[in-house]
């Protein structure tokens, strides 16, 4: 039986820590070793969590004790960080300077021109960006939760039809505001046309992960992007209308077949978290739904759901919409198949 590598969570009792929890509990690569926190040091992890996820917490972990988020602390192979984002910047180098490889969930790191962001099925050459960090560990980090959705459909349509305009409105869960994120009378029977940094994040993401990695840099895609973000009252599932143009005619057939035909490196792998489909097409009028499709694909949450293909303005340009589970594939599920596709091409070793 191969030797599992040993993962600690930093930031384990929040939401996507438990979605971390969740998704190791039985991983044929991994197993989680520490869980860290701050004003739970010394608890043990049931102590500790208000445990929300839909996945019962597994027994083996409840009696964890919750660990300082320092490297001595830790006892671990890597790191998966599920930090907020200031607490990324202070301690994921700490991390990195130890040994020790950190791939991370914060925004901190993602547009250092020397730390990959990454999305398995998008851009998994920009892994070699590791090369140019001069520590003897290193950080490697996952998109928004927004984009981890939007760059799967894109990559396949950007490389056939040369897209050059996205404008792009989403409809995103509670979630992805936090366990503690929107209050109650803030967003029911509400939406909140804003969410602070957000339309940013997507455009200036989006632009790194669809670039041309060579001779160790990035050549951001050449897409203009421009995003509408809002908040819904829904649990999980980020909606997004995206609205598309080339200089290459288009039709809702070429597309579909298009996306259809979409085979990425994780399922070429076959990794663990890879989903058969990485994209499903929904032919229905009404769909996607959140209740109905964020949990779609042979590993749930991990495929895209895409549905109301249809012509725009023109015949250069197409509507369609797409949903994400935002704390799977947008979060630890994406995280999870990066570490996946780290160890594949060896950058993932026991100590």
């Amino acid at each position: 039986m191969m030797k599992k590598l040993k993962a600690a969570i930093l930031g384990a009792t929040g939401m996507v820590g438990q979605k971390y929890m969740s998704m190791l509990s039985d991983h044929p690569y991994f197993e989680i070793s520490t869980v860290t926190g701050y004003k739970s040091v010394g608890k043990t992890y049931s102590e500790a969590v208000q445990w929300i996820d839909e996945v019962p917490l597994s027994d083996k972990y409840a009696d964890l004790e919750i660990k300082s988020n320092e490297p001595k602390s830790v006892n671990a192979d890597f790191v998966f960080s599920a930090l907020p984002t200031d607490a990324a910047r202070k301690v994921e180098p700490d991390f990195a300077n130890a040994g020790l490889p950190v791939i991370s969930e914060a925004s901190a790191y993602r547009m250092n021109d020397n730390v990959p962001l990454l999305i398995p099925e998008v851009n998994p050459d920009h892994v070699d960006l590791i090369k140019k960090q001069n520590t003897s560990g290193y950080i490697v980090t996952c998109p928004n939760c927004v984009v981890a959705g939007l760059a799967v459909v894109l990559k396949p349509l950007y490389e056939k039809l040369q897209i050059n305009k996205v404008i792009i409105n989403t409809m995103q869960a509670l979630s992805g505001a936090g366990l503690l994120g929107v209050p109650s009378l803030k967003i029911v029977d509400n939406v909140i046309p804003y969410i602070k940094s957000e339309e940013e994040k997507i455009e200036l993401e989006s632009q790194k992960i669809l670039g041309q990695y060579s001779n160790g840099n990035i050549k951001n895609a050449n897409i203009n992007f421009s995003a509408t973000c809002t908040r819904v009252p829904t649990l999980d599932g980020h909606m997004e209308n995206l609205h598309f143009e080339s200089n290459s005619e288009m039709s809702p057939s070429i597309i579909e077949k298009i996306l259809l035909d979409f085979k990425p490196v994780p399922q070429q792998l076959k990794l663990p978290s890879a989903p058969v489909d990485p994209i499903i097409i929904r032919s229905e009028n009404d769909r996607p739904q959140p209740r109905l499709d964020r949990l779609a694909g042979s590993v749930p949450g991990m495929s895209v759901t895409v549905g109301r293909i249809r012509q725009g303005i023109n015949s250069k340009s197409i509507c369609l919409t797409l949903l994400t589970h935002n704390t799977i594939r947008g979060a630890a599920g994406n995280s999870v198949l990066t570490a996946e596709l780290l160890y594949k091409k060896g950058f993932l070793k026991g100590n």
